[in-house]
């Protein structure tokens, strides 16, 4: 299945073509290698168009500047990990309750922390600059997860769920990443205590 692209507003320009759509793809892939292997601050728009192997006007064509293209790039992991969630949920169908499902949920980001490139400074748009971390980028994981997780429930997205997945959707972000910053593939201690407190804070209201 191909993944959706980037939210229009973080481009210059959206693809119309395949061509164009998978160049656009390369230069988000580069962009992603690129972030982990030299970080943010050495991150040029210039090193991204030689590793995709793309003109550098075709970067200019799609993004103004590499903060655009570092937005772009957390879209586009937004999309992967709700798409990968509601995978998950679908198979999933009727077996653990809400607790298969917040591991669900919990297991797919950890894995993508793992595992997708750039994602440890990006992950869905909220960390650069480095240690930065505005409210935006939660609301739309949590309010995108009570949508998923609404029917495996049996109950409408409503205001009540919605606070409660920001609330859990918060208090996770900030445990995980102490659990990546005290180990770089995740202190599994923390981690497993993550998990247990996100239990015991949601049957007080999914019970």
């Amino acid at each position: 299945m191909l993944m959706p692209g980037p939210h229009p507003t973080s481009l210059r320009r959206a693809p119309v073509q395949r061509r164009s759509a998978e160049r656009l793809t390369r230069i988000l892939d580069a962009c992603a290698d690129l972030l982990d292997e030299v970080g943010y601050e050495e991150l040029s728009t210039r090193a991204v168009a030689l590793r995709a192997g793309v003109p550098i006007g075709s970067v200019y064509r799609f993004f103004g500047n590499k903060r655009a293209m570092a937005d772009a790039l957390g879209e586009r992991n937004f999309e992967q990990y709700t798409e990968r969630v509601a995978r998950r949920l679908e198979e999933t169908a009727g077996e653990g309750g809400w607790r298969a499902a917040m591991d669900a949920v919990l297991d797919e980001y950890l894995d993508m922390k793992r595992t997708a490139p750039g994602f440890s400074l990006v992950d869905f748009g909220n960390q650069i600059p480095i240690g930065t971390r505005h409210a935006e980028p939660n609301h739309r994981v949590a309010d995108r997860l009570a949508e998923l997780l609404a029917a495996p429930l049996g109950r409408g997205p409503d205001e009540e769920l919605r606070r409660t997945v920001l609330v859990a959707v918060e208090a996770a972000d900030t445990l995980v990443h102490l659990a990546f910053r005290v180990s770089p593939e995740g202190d599994e201690r923390i981690i497993e205590e993550t998990r247990q407190l996100l239990r015991a804070y949601l049957a007080r209201s999914l019970d």
